[in-house]
């Protein structure tokens, strides 16, 4: 699932003030937009998935974006309403992500309820 990854930065990031979703600009002159509650449903910490084994889709956890911001020049960071901010979101994976969204929409986690870790 995340093979087909891209290992640029994306050109520009739009995460309104209480909007529900965040866009990303990809250097392929994609523009991708997914639902905060996907991002935070595919989270890909430790403390939502374990140390090993598939990403799994975890319904029902506080998808309100209180804060984000880059780590390094390799992932973004999202801080979430219940103070969650453990989750590393590399770019490649965001990507990833992104694309599954565009192909799936809403029905993303029904369609793919666990990503392979890439």
């Amino acid at each position: 699932m995340l093979a087909s990854v891209i290992d640029h930065r994306p050109q520009a990031l739009r995460a309104p003030h209480g909007a529900n979703w965040i866009e990303i600009d990809w250097p392929d002159a994609k523009a991708r937009r997914i639902p905060t509650v996907i991002l935070r449903g595919y989270c890909p910490c430790a403390h939502c998935q374990g140390h090993g084994g598939p990403i799994e889709f975890q319904p029902g956890r506080d998808s309100d974006l209180i804060d984000l911001g880059e780590v390094g020049n390799y992932a973004l960071r999202f801080g979430w309403g219940d103070g969650h901010d453990s989750g590393l979101y590399s770019f490649s994976y965001l990507r990833a992500l992104s694309d599954l969204y565009q192909e799936h929409g809403d029905k993303l986690p029904e369609a793919i309820p666990q990503l392979h870790r890439g």
